[in-house]
């Protein structure tokens, strides 16, 4: 099954920032956009952006249990090939009623090897809440394919406020947040990587 291979600390990170909405109109994507420019400006990452509504993968329809990594359709294996290649990721989650988005659980669960042992991390948005409640019925669901989440995240509240024009403008919190979870995330994968390479050596 296809893991992360080998990279030294003066290799960027390979970081998947993932659009978690497929809604026409979203506003996921203006933050997600704003979190690649982000990104872009740290340095030290490689980033592959993945807009779900883009990749318009179907339905869960792969017959095979995904451990098994016996994918049928082209779809799936292109998705492998991306997730495997990630040391990283960012979703940038809406919540719909007070839960994830369908479009985002589909994306994971296509996979399963693909997503272990890598750190992730959340930018959330949404209502009131700043879409943490979608992020919390997730977890459960990434730990148990071996997602480590980080600590740090950003959350939006009331998001359209801050978007104008097909642009969003984070606060300052909010910038320092993606700061602080962009570091952590380089922290985890420091540590991850090597237990990746591990596994890697026992198969």
């Amino acid at each position: 099954m296809p893991i992360s291979n080998d990279r030294t600390h003066s290799d960027p990170l390979k970081l998947m920032i993932i659009v978690g909405s497929v809604r026409p109109g979203r506003a996921g994507l203006p933050v997600s956009l704003w979190v690649h420019d982000r990104v872009s400006e740290v340095g030290g990452f490689e980033i592959d952006f993945v807009d779900l509504g883009e990749l318009d993968l179907p339905f869960m329809n792969e017959p095979n249990d995904p451990k098994l990594g016996q994918y049928r359709y082209r779809h799936t294996q292109a998705w492998s090939r991306r997730v495997a290649d990630a040391d990283a990721f960012v979703f940038v989650a809406p919540e719909y009623n007070h839960s994830y988005s369908p479009a985002l659980k589909n994306a994971i669960d296509y996979l399963y090897h693909e997503w272990s042992r890598k750190p992730v991390g959340f930018v959330s948005y949404g209502g009131v809440a700043g879409g943490t409640r979608g992020v919390a019925g997730l977890l459960p669901v990434l730990q148990g394919l071996g997602l480590i989440p980080a600590a740090a995240s950003v959350d939006i509240p009331f998001t359209r406020r801050q978007i104008d024009d097909g642009f969003f403008t984070p606060s300052d919190r909010q910038s320092a947040a993606l700061d602080s979870l962009l570091i952590e995330l380089k922290d985890l994968d420091a540590s991850l990587a090597l237990v990746r390479r591990d596994a890697v050596l026992v198969r």
